[in-house]
This record gives structure tokens, C-alpha cells and sequence, in this order.
């Protein structure tokens, strides 16, 4: 796990706890990289994806897929 101290972090697929929504519909995701929400494993909500956030950890070798 890999958090950056001074830099700004934005909420994207790159954070371990960033997965696409698993709804279907919702704002086109699982069609394409233009959607617009992520689900936060760990706030356990939807999150705009390119959102500030303070608790972006990278995923590491083991977790990208």
C-alpha cells in the first residue's frame, strides 16, 4: 500500500478501494472508461470518480487485476 503525503489524490480505478458500481445502468460504467461513479469499499458508497480525496491508497502488484 502506497499513500502519497503532498500530493493531491484524486478518486480513481488506480485506489484499492475504487471498483466499479456494480449496477448496470448506473451512468453507463462497465460499458466504457467514460463513467462518472465509483463505489468507495471504503466509505461503502457511490463517489464521483475524479473526486479530492484524502484517503486514496494505490493499489499494489498483487491487486491491480
Amino acid at each position: 500500500m502506497t499513500k502519497s503525503k503532498g500530493i493531491l489524490n484524486f478518486c480513481d480505478l488506480l485506489c484499492k478501494y475504487a471498483q466499479t458500481p456494480k449496477e448496470e445502468a448506473l451512468d453507463g460504467s462497465q460499458s466504457c472508461r467514460t463513467f462518472i461513479a465509483l463505489y468507495c469499499t471504503k466509505k461503502k458508497s457511490l463517489v464521483h470518480k475524479n473526486m479530492r480525496c484524502k484517503d486514496k491508497v494505490f493499489k499494489t502488484g498483487k491487486e491491480k487485476k
